[in-house]
Order: structure tokens, then C-alpha cells, then sequence
């Protein structure tokens, strides 16, 4: 594997933690800023919608620039956001540096899964993706964790700091290693680009994508009260279960890359069957200690192994659009990202409760798993 893949990775780790970090640390935001929780809470809405709005527009703006200028341009735009963040003291000015923050990531994003795409041969895409999407993966289980204790024993500026400290030497690494000249395929006219992305394959990749995070997302939002009112667990068990849920993410991306180049279609029509067997068995067995354990584990694994393999596909399949396939893809996550703990939320305040998410879930793999193939 190229070593540029590993220094985009430890970025995209970066920019995963700043995602997320926020949403531990909303009490001591909104005290410092002298606004509400929920107002707080929307800093991390608006960090999503820019992902979804951020990365076809960013590919798009990015897309005639050579590789190393663009990931350069849109990693020093993401720093530069947090240093403003982190000295602000007006929430509106910390609200559109979110927002920017959110562009720059989603545009980064989008042009590394075209870069290490390009980089590496057909058949070795699976193993490039799932070493971009770990840094994601650690992100949920090592950064946003770590930034919010940060965050908890200093203040929530550090935690912003520790990311711009984070992210510096990746901009380096980026600014020295990344190539410097556009392939061939990104020559293609976004015309072309576009008229690819029409693809009825991929289409359904995409919203498969949507579906699949959408489901695993819905219920990791929601996995503390299911510890403690469902299984009647000790608040202290919770990072416990979401360390389980990380480790299980870990071996399944690290599974997806190992694997998925050779064997894409057994996984999947594998996998698939056993998510939705996993959520089911999740929502109606969450109140055996046991299980939730078992179960944090085995989801966290079929969740990410999916994702990743559906990624690895929505590069295959959009060949044809070597600049814009990453960014639909990026998109595609973030709509699921943003959708389900929506989702989550909604089935958590009806009768169902704290099982509301993980049904929620079942029926997101229920859908992607009728969804007709052509």
C-alpha cells in the first residue's frame, strides 16, 4: 500500500474526530457562548449538512486541480476554521466555521477516495478504502472519546486546538507526498462525469450506502440508554459497549480490506442477511446483559465491513467518474450519518423506547436489502 494512503488516513482521522467532537462538550459551549443546549446541538446538524452540500460542490470547484494542491487547499481551510473557532466568542462566527470546516472535510474526503482510487490497481480498492475509512473508524472510537475528555478537563477550545495540533503535520505530509499532477480519467468532462453517475448500479450502490450507515448510525447514537434503561446495566458499563461496538467497526473494516477485492459478492449477500438478523435479534434480546455485549461487537463489525465494501463498489462501478465518484459516496455516508440518529430520535420518543433505534435499524436493512438491482 502507497504511504500517502496512511498520511490521508491519519487526516481523515483528524477531520472524523472534529465531526463528532462537539456533541460531548454542547453544555460547556453553550454556558461559554450564552446560548441553549440545543442550540449548541446544532453545530453538529449544520457539520453535516455541509459533509452532504460540501462534497459534490467541492469536487466539482476541485476538480481540473492537481491532487496535492486541492487536498492541501481544503486540509489548511479546515485548520484555519478551527483556529477561528477556537478563539471565537461569538456563536455565530463558530456556527459558519463549522459550516466551512464541513466543506473543507467533505471536499478532502471526496478527492482522497479519488486519489488512492488512482493510486492503487483494480483489485486492490477494497484494501485503499478501508484503510481511508479506519481513519474514520478510529475517529468514533479513539478520537472523539480522547477530544472530549480533553474538552471536559481543559475547555472546549482545547479540544478544537488539539485537532488544529492534530492536523498540522498531516497538512505537511499532504503538501510534500501528495501527487502533483492529475491522472488521465480526470480529464473526463463533467458532462461525461455526470452522465456516468446516472448508472442504475450505481444509484442503488449509493443509496445502499445511505441505508447501511443510516442504520448503523441510528442505533450507536442511541446504544447508552439501551445499556441503561433496556439491560439495566451500570452507567459505567456505556464506554465499555461503545468500545465493543469500535472494536467490532475495526475488524470489519479491517476485514472489508482484506477481503473484499476477491470476495465483494459473498460478503455482501452474506453480510447483508446477517446485519438485519443482528438488529432484530439487538431489539428484541437488549435486555440480556449478555447480548448487548455479544451484539455491540458482531454489529459494529457487519456495520463497517458493509459500508466499506459498498464504498470500495461505488469506485468501481463509477470508473467513468474518477473526480466526482468519491464525493457521491462521501454524500451518500453523510445523508445516513445524519438521517438516523434523526430517525433514532424520533423512534426513541414513541413507545417503543430505548429498542425504538435498533428497530429503526432493522428496518433500514430491510429496506436496502428489497431494493430492486436494476
Amino acid at each position: 500500500m502507497p504511504p500517502l494512503v496512511f498520511l490521508l488516513a491519519t487526516a481523515v482521522f483528524a477531520q472524523g474526530t472534529s465531526e463528532f467532537l462537539l456533541a460531548g462538550l454542547l453544555n460547556d459551549i453553550a454556558a461559554d457562548l450564552d446560548t441553549t443546549v440545543p442550540a449548541a446541538g446544532m453545530l453538529t446538524s449544520a457539520f453535516a449538512v455541509g459533509m452532504i452540500v460540501g462534497a459534490p460542490s467541492m469536487a466539482v470547484a476541485s476538480r481540473r486541480l492537481p491532487p496535492r494542491l486541492a487536498l492541501t487547499a481544503f486540509l489548511a481551510a479546515f485548520i484555519a476554521m478551527h483556529v477561528i473557532g477556537a478563539a471565537t466568542t461569538s456563536y455565530v462566527v463558530l456556527f459558519v466555521s463549522r459550516i466551512v470546516a464541513a466543506f473543507a472535510n467533505a471536499g478532502f474526503l471526496a478527492v482522497t477516495l479519488a486519489t488512492v482510487a488512482a493510486l492503487v490497481t483494480p483489485d486492490r480498492i477494497s484494501r485503499a478504502v478501508a484503510m481511508i475509512l479506519a481513519g474514520t473508524t478510529l475517529a468514533l472510537v479513539l478520537g472523539v472519546p480522547a477530544g472530549t475528555l480533553v474538552g471536559t478537563l481543559l475547555d472546549w477550545r482545547a479540544a478544537l486546538w488539539a485537532i488544529v495540533l492534530l492536523s498540522v503535520p498531516a497538512l505537511i505530509a499532504v503538501a510534500i507526498a501528495a501527487p502533483d499532477r492529475r491522472t488521465r480519467r480526470a480529464d473526463t468532462s463533467l458532462t461525461a462525469e455526470c452522465a456516468a453517475l446516472q448508472n442504475r448500479s450505481l444509484i442503488r450502490v449509493l443509496v445502499l450506502c445511505a441505508l447501511i450507515n443510516g442504520a448503523t448510525f441510528c442505533s450507536f447514537t442511541y446504544l447508552a440508554p439501551v445499556v441503561t434503561d433496556r439491560a439495566d446495566l451500570h452507567p459505567a458499563s456505556i464506554p465499555l459497549v461503545l468500545a465493543l461496538f469500535g472494536a467490532g467497526a475495526l475488524c470489519g473494516v479491517w476485514s472489508a480490506g482484506r477481503y473484499g477485492d476477491r470476495y465483494a459478492s459473498r460478503i455482501t449477500a452474506i453480510g447483508g442477511p446477517a446485519l438485519l438478523g443482528g438488529w432484530c435479534c439487538f431489539a428484541l434480546l437488549a435486555q440480556f446483559p449478555t447480548v448487548v455485549l455479544l451484539l455491540a461487537f458482531v454489529q459494529g463489525g457487519l456495520s463497517f465491513a458493509l459500508g466499506s465494501i459498498l464504498v470500495s463498489q461505488v469506485m468501481r462501478t463509477a470508473v467513468d467518474a474518477p473526480t466526482m465518484s468519491g464525493s457521491f459516496a462521501t454524500a451518500s455516508l453523510n445523508i445516513g450519518a445524519a438521517a438516523g440518529p434523526a430517525l433514532g430520535g424520533w423512534a426513541y420518543g414513541s413507545t417503543l423506547g430505548s429498542v425504538g433505534p435498533l428497530a429503526v435499524s432493522a428496518a433500514l436493512v430491510s429496506v436496502a436489502l428489497i431494493l430492486p438491482r436494476s
